[in-house]
């Protein structure tokens, strides 16, 4: 039994359709596999929750401060991402996993945005309720297709979460910096929230991991005062990036 066949075996515990036992009995390799344990992280662990929480905890204390030193809120507002900000769409995710499917290539997302049924980050509608019953602006951008904006309207719609119109979410067309300057023309924008890093700058977008470790050193204080990141541990640019080992012979000692 090959590594990669033993681990796509282990992914079945997520899941276990017919067409993924069958690719498992075949033989055929499951690359995809190695994803499991961080989007078990993702999906499954309380950490991810408190995690997600403090995310929108600090959201929230620097969003009333920013309204209590503002001569008019409505002229503020916050620009969040969706996916897995605002939306969970791991149930997506494992289902391609445990059919040993790439979800990374994005082949089945038009599918899940257009029948897809997301559930909610915890704290982002206590959160997102808070700022519009404070009069601030609520600005969705997210790479969710424009071609399908109707669908996104209505699962932000289903999922209860205000402020949404076709003027207000803004889709992929334009990169993600551009759709921010469309906000920040007749907005000042105080808070921008996302688990990608080019959700809050250009410099991160499709740029070398050192760059862009280099731009988050560079950029401290904004992580947390202006820039509210959430953990994201199913996919991302660091998905392919070699690990770091102990260079040390491994010597094991019971305890």
């Amino acid at each position: 039994m090959t590594r990669h066949l033993a681990t796509c075996l282990l992914a079945a515990t997520l899941a276990a359709p017919a067409a993924f036992a069958q690719d498992a009995a075949s033989g055929d390799a499951c690359p995809v596999a190695e994803f499991t344990m961080g989007l078990r992280f993702q999906q499954q662990s309380a950490e991810i929750r408190a995690l997600q929480l403090q995310a929108y905890n600090i959201a929230t204390e620097r969003l009333d401060a920013a309204v209590a030193a503002a001569d008019d809120p409505s002229k503020l507002a916050i620009v969040t991402d969706l996916d897995e900000t605002v939306i969970d769409n791991t149930a997506l995710l494992a289902r391609d996993l445990a059919n040993c499917h790439i979800y990374d290539a994005w082949d089945t997302w038009l599918p899940w945005e257009r029948d897809g049924q997301p559930v909610l980050i915890p704290g982002a509608k206590e959160f997102l309720n808070h700022a519009d019953s404070l009069g601030v602006a609520i600005r969705y951008v997210s790479d969710r297709a424009d071609e399908q904006k109707d669908h996104t309207l209505a699962t932000l719609a289903d999922l209860g979460l205000p402020q949404v119109s076709a003027d207000t979410v803004l889709l992929l067309g334009p990169p993600k910096v551009e759709r921010r300057e469309i906000v920040s023309a007749d907005h000042q924008i105080i808070l921008l929230l996302g688990d990608t890093l080019h959700d809050f700058d250009g410099r991160f977008r499709k740029t070398p991991l050192e760059d862009q470790k280099a731009t988050v050193a560079e950029e401290a204080a904004k992580w947390g005062t202006e820039w509210i990141v959430f953990p994201n541990a199913s996919y991302g640019d660091w998905s392919d990036a070699p690990l770091t080992a102990w260079d040390a012979e491994t010597v094991i000692e019971e305890w």
